[in-house]
């Protein structure tokens, strides 16, 4: 050890000595410097201009703009420089006869040339430990998990360029020859990810090698022991070889031999890298605050129910929009949407099954010129690049599964072993796959009964089925909506009164909007259901206030006449922008987040609630209008007329409610109702609409309703702690003193001691 340790502090003393070195650090501290100083500069002036801060940390070093990510697109472009002179320079000096010659043993050599790579990387990444230290001061409850995971994977990368870089040096005596065979193989290991993808055996090899995206975890706060173990083994391998190469030159070994041998180490290092990329055999460390990389306790919670075997079939139709997705060479990064299920329960089976059929595709315009759905699927493959027999024909793909109700678009099945089976979907909104909400959900099916929602039909209430504006098929059961119901967990159906009791099975029943009264037999069912402590979601609406108050009044709550109307300057004036009490933030956990930015429900002719507690239900106000409110009693046309406030006519003005809460105890449960005094606020027009000017979360109408009927089955609560890292000690009239320091002081430093210490040395 003493050996290794003197001739790694020779190598130091030689490395410090050379220009290149120093001049290396330089630059690495400039380039750190400025991205750090613009960053952090960023997040200083917008607190100065009054802007909430959100994740101050992940948002200067990680994601698009965060500066570790542009850091690892250079880190190969520096170590070649540092590297190429580890052997080359003793070979070309002949000092080698003299190493051979000396007690002193290869892996001594090897070793000892490499822990001054590591202590020179050390030094390099110095300016990253520097800012981090200055982040844990001058950043609010900084996330330093995330922050010096981030450094480590950095670190740890280039010890492995490092590894990399000292082989190709031990295999020339020319410094510039070692220097650019190290650049190929590091190009080599970067992109050879990208080959063979198309072939399973081979995809998985190439994959492994691959040094591209291995430090990703890392930067994002994620310790996995698959990259961890791969930069291990990547050092472990290219120092065993350069031992190898430097065993052979000392000694008369075959060529043979050598290169047997040589096939022998990598075979090895494959084995064992294959084996750490086995679901199995991976563990996991999150050091982020929030833990934001790993399932929330509530999906957690749910894996650890999921006992048996559990499959997931993806099936992927050629001629649909989404085809590529799941094809063979993006296997691997489809397998990364579900490591985090897979994380916790490591026999999950993925499967991928390929096929063609009919569907409403966007590809038609490429296809122009195929006269039959085979000529179609073939003239894709060849665009592909695939071999058309690698899919199942409309009739074999129809022989397992009949996916006509799905539209033939790509689809997940889960199954489990005892044969329960649920679909996962992508979404046509910007985000497309499954968040954890949905795909957790799914999941929960198969362990807890889903809540089930009647819809009631009949007296024009609003339609599930229609996709009109005033209905309701958009949050109801529109497949491919993320928030709707079924997607959610939910199993939706319509009932009518009139023909029928309330199955015992209902566990919500929702009145939309109806516009003539429930007959004797209608209220006498809807009755029975009330009276067994059924939840109900009831939605009024501008002059059903007759219609409705027979429904209402047995809860204390009553529609107020007329129409609110809340006075804007660009909008109608019975558009009523209600706010969430904080009452309700406090109940009630999805209307928490927007109630602390400020969110608003927008409610084109409501009408105002009145609540009067006399017949033993609680409530609380979760929607209310702002003060200048009032309810109309006058004016009817609110395109033309301007209304005005007239108490006179019985007009009142103040905070009205526009959605209660009600809550009693029945036959030992807690029956819970919520009503709204406007059936818009969730239709298909509304939850699609954005109204310029309004920061508005329906949505959330929708979320906080059921999830609280459901008594917080559904929707899943998978939010995670807000980040607490959203303030900056750095005020504005300090901000250039840092950007500038940030700039220049290491670098400057750096400069210095690097021109002093070869000027000492020349005095000397």
């Amino acid at each position: 050890m003493k050996t290794t340790y003197r001739i790694a502090i020779a190598e130091l003393r030689s490395l410090f000595c050379s220009p290149v070195a120093w001049l290396i650090l330089v630059i690495f501290a400039v380039q750190v410097g400025v991205a750090f100083g613009n960053a952090f500069d960023r997040q200083v002036l917008s607190q100065a201009l009054g802007y909430t801060l959100w994740d101050v940390t992940a948002s200067i070093f990680t994601g698009w703009m965060g500066i570790f990510p542009s850091f690892l697109r250079n880190l190969y472009l520096y170590i070649p420089l540092l590297t190429m002179g580890l052997m080359s320079r003793e070979y070309s000096s002949g000092s080698i006869k003299l190493l051979f010659s000396s007690p002193v043993t290869d892996s001594q050599i090897i070793f000892g040339k490499y822990l001054s790579v590591l202590i020179y990387n050390l030094v390099l990444i110095l300016p990253l430990l520097i800012i981090g230290v200055f982040c844990g001061i001058t950043i609010k409850d900084a996330d330093l998990g995330l922050l010096f995971t981030g450094i480590l994977g950095i670190y740890l990368l280039i010890c492995a360029y490092g590894a990399i870089g000292l082989f190709m040096s031990s295999i020339t005596s020319y410094q510039v020859v070692a220097a650019m065979g190290t650049l190929a193989v590091l190009a080599a290991l970067n992109y050879v990810g990208e080959v063979g993808q198309d072939y399973a055996f081979v995809r998985d090899i190439t994959y492994w090698l691959s040094i591209y995206g291995r430090a990703d975890e890392f930067i994002n706060g994620l310790i996995c022991s698959e990259d961890l173990f791969y930069f291990l083994l990547i050092i472990a391998l290219f120092l065993t070889l350069s031992i190898l190469k430097l065993r052979a030159g000392r000694r008369k070994i075959s060529h043979a031999k050598i290169w047997g041998t040589y096939g022998i180490v990598v075979l090895v290092a494959l084995l064992v890298g294959y084996v750490s990329t086995l679901p199995t055999m991976k563990m996991y460390y999150d050091s982020t605050a929030t833990k934001r990389n790993t399932l929330t306790e509530v999906s957690q919670d749910i894996m650890k129910k999921m006992d048996g075997g559990l499959k997931i079939t993806t099936y992927v139709n050629l001629l649909d929009d989404n085809y590529a997705i799941a094809l063979p060479r993006q296997l691997k990064d489809d397998y990364e949407r579900l490591e985090k299920y897979i994380r916790f329960k490591p026999d999950m089976k993925l499967d991928y099954v390929y096929y063609y059929d009919e569907a409403n595709s966007q590809l038609d315009f490429r296809l122009e010129g195929c006269k039959t759905i085979e000529e179609r699927a073939q003239k894709m493959a060849n665009i592909l690049n695939l071999d058309i027999k690698m899919f199942l024909t409309p009739e074999q793909i129809r022989e397992q599964i009949d996916l006509s109700s799905e539209g033939n678009r790509f689809i997940r099945v889960i199954e489990r072993e005892n044969g329960q089976k649920s679909v996962l979907r992508l979404y046509n909104d910007n985000e497309k796959h499954p968040s954890e909400t949905e795909i957790s959900a799914a999941l929960k099916r198969f362990i807890v009964k889903s809540p089930k929602v009647a819809f009631l039909t009949g007296h024009e209430m609003r339609d599930i089925h229609k996709t009109g504006d005033r209905d309701y098929n958009q949050f109801a059961e529109n497949q491919y909506f993320r928030h709707s119901l079924g997607n959610q967990g939910f199993d939706v159906v319509n009932l009518s009164l009139a023909e029928q009791e309330v199955p015992e099975d209902i566990d919500i029943i929702v009145v939309a909007d109806m516009k003539t009264p429930f007959d004797e037999t209608e209220n006498e069912r809807l009755n029975k259901y009330i009276a067994r402590g059924g939840n109900l979601f009831i939605l009024g609406d501008a002059r059903r206030q007759e219609v409705m108050n027979p429904v209402t009044e047995q809860f204390g709550v009553t529609f107020m006449p007329g129409t609110l109307i809340d006075m804007k300057e660009n909008d109608s004036p019975s558009l009523t922008v209600g706010r969430i009490t904080k009452e309700a933030a406090q109940r009630f956990k999805p209307y928490a987040r927007p109630y602390e930015f400020g969110y608003t429900v927008t409610m084109p002719d409501a009408v105002g609630l009145a609540f009067d507690s006399s017949k033993g239900f609680h409530a609380s106000p979760v929607i209310v209008t702002d003060s200048l409110c009032w309810n109309e009693l006058q004016t009817t046309d609110f395109l033309d007329d301007k209304p005005q406030f007239n108490p006179e006519t019985g007009e009142k003005q103040g905070v009205i409610p526009t959605i209660l809460a009600l809550d009693r105890k029945v036959n030992g449960k807690e029956q819970r109702i919520v009503i709204t005094g406007d059936a818009d606020c969730v239709s298909n027009g509304e939850m699609s609409k954005s109204r310029n000017g309004y920061a508005s979360t329906n949505f959330t109408v929708i979320t906080g309703t059921f999830r609280w009927l459901s008594y917080d089955e559904y929707p899943l609560d998978t939010d995670r702690p807000s980040p607490l890292d959203n303030e900056v000690s750095v005020g504005r009239d300090s901000r250039k003193i840092v950007r500038y320091g940030c700039y220049a002081l290491l670098p400057i430093v750096l400069l210095t001691v690097g021109i002093s210490i070869p000027v000492r040395r020349k005095r000397r």
